[in-house]
């Protein structure tokens, strides 16, 4: 595969399931970096021949840093079909994360109200009661342990910025690799997250349609049996 070349997972006249690497942005943002929507533009105008500007609907985002899989639009009509369904949380939306530590509970409900600072572009936990808290939630279950480190099997319930990354660092786990709320537990790295699995209604057919993509190779991952479900 050539650096750079759009991984495909579905395609159909409505929609484009692809696999967004590590490291890239998923829109276009302040650091003008190669993103993933722009690829998936050029890539439908080159396919199709297309003149002009080709359209792309950004339904969902991943963190830069995190990889896996994502749905665009090639439609404005499957685009609003799509980001209602989103809204009405009707995407089922799973990760994998290796974590730095074991959490006390093999399974749980995290609950944690967060609210962004745009200055840094951080995230933190507070109270209700703060201005621009926003309740975050997830479910996990740890699915193995090793050398320190463990392995969860994530349902994203609400999609907050860095929610997942920011929930298992006020529990004392941080994501592997994630220098920004790992703390003195941070281990350098490429971030071990990554968003395995994508479920939602087709916005024309109406089928049901899941989507999954195995983890990247290399440390941490390779210490685990990651299996897909």
């Amino acid at each position: 595969m050539q650096e750079n070349e759009l991984v495909i997972l579905h395609e159909d006249n409505h929609v484009l399931v692809v696999l967004k690497p590590q490291n890239e942005p998923c829109c276009p943002d302040a650091t003008g970096d190669v993103n993933t929507l722009d690829r998936v533009k050029s890539y439908i105008k080159t396919a199709y021949g297309k003149a002009g500007n080709a359209y792309a609907g950004l339904i969902h985002r991943l963190d830069r840093p995190t990889g896996g899989v994502m749905v665009f639009a090639k439609t404005s009509k499957a685009a609003a079909r799509l980001s209602e369904q989103l809204k009405n949380k009707g995407f089922s939306k799973r990760y994998y994360a290796v974590l730095c530590g074991v959490p006390s509970k093999k399974k749980g409900l995290l609950e944690n109200y967060l609210r962004k600072n745009s200055v840094n572009n951080c995230v933190y936990v507070c109270t209700p009661a703060e201005e621009g808290a926003k309740l975050a939630s997830l479910e996990y279950e740890i699915t193995d342990s090793r050398d320190g480190l463990a392995l969860a099997d994530i349902n994203l319930l609400t999609g907050r910025t860095h929610q997942i990354r920011v929930q298992f660092s006020a529990l004392n786990c941080p994501v592997y690799g994630d220098m920004r709320y790992g703390g003195e537990k941070a281990v350098k790295g490429k971030l071990a997250l990554w968003a395995y699995s994508l479920s939602f209604t087709h916005p024309v057919t109406g089928d049901k349609l899941r989507f999954m993509a195995e983890p990247p190779e290399g440390l941490p991952w390779d210490k685990f049996a990651v299996k897909l479900k």
